[in-house]
């Protein structure tokens, strides 16, 4: 039998593994996700891909991650809502006009919509979620931003190339909740995207279909 010490060590071990993930997102409404999900399924055959599509509820653009943890961290989650309020963006348009892979783990590379060189909204949002992030000493360091939508993950790489640009209007960005190994995402929080007094209302242009 395992002495006291190794089980002691075991459940040590285990209760450092990280469960729980928390990041900021965009999330296409439903109305929105579901074309997606079915462009996806085109182009999946089209492709001859072997990845299943990932869920139309877990559609999303990340903007910031906050990290891994073994269970959920109340004031991590409390912080990050505070640093989130703060945030005053005007609604934007998402939109994709590029389809294909970037690098991941082998067999498993992430084939994603890729947005065109008008990213001006999310990157606007992206970078004053994280100044507020940075000033509550939650920013983390990260990757250059690259808008994308993961659709599914495949073994095979695909190059980048044009589709007909679809996207949706954001009006706002969530706190997710992912519980790792068990393809569940929960809503911590919403936060609206709103025209600040005096800004220029110049509606975004709508993505043809």
């Amino acid at each position: 039998m395992p002495s006291d010490y190794h089980q002691a060590s075991l459940a040590g071990f285990a209760a450092r593994q990280p469960t729980d993930r928390l990041f900021f997102a965009l999330m296409p409404p439903s109305d929105a996700a579901a074309p997606i999900t079915t462009f996806a399924e085109a182009l999946r055959r089209r492709l001859g891909l072997r990845g299943k599509p990932r869920p139309t509820g877990h559609l999303h653009v990340t903007l910031h991650h906050l990290g891994d943890f073994a269970g959920l961290p109340a004031q991590q989650v409390a912080a990050a809502a505070t640093a989130a309020a703060g945030v005053a963006t005007a609604p934007f348009e998402v939109r994709f006009d590029r389809a294909g892979s970037l690098a991941g783990r082998a067999g498993r590379h992430p084939f994603v919509l890729l947005g065109d060189a008008d990213t001006a909204g999310p990157a606007g949002l992206q970078a004053a979620l994280g100044a507020r992030l940075a000033a509550a000493g939650l920013l983390r360091r990260e990757r250059p931003f690259v808008p994308h939508l993961t659709l599914l993950y495949d073994a095979r790489m695909v190059a980048p190339q044009p589709i007909e640009p679809i996207g949706w209007e954001a009006r706002e960005f969530v706190l997710i909740h992912s519980l790792l190994g068990r393809t569940e995402y929960r809503v911590l929080g919403r936060w609206a995207l709103a025209w600040r007094a005096g800004a220029a209302r110049t509606p975004p242009r709508r993505s043809p279909r």
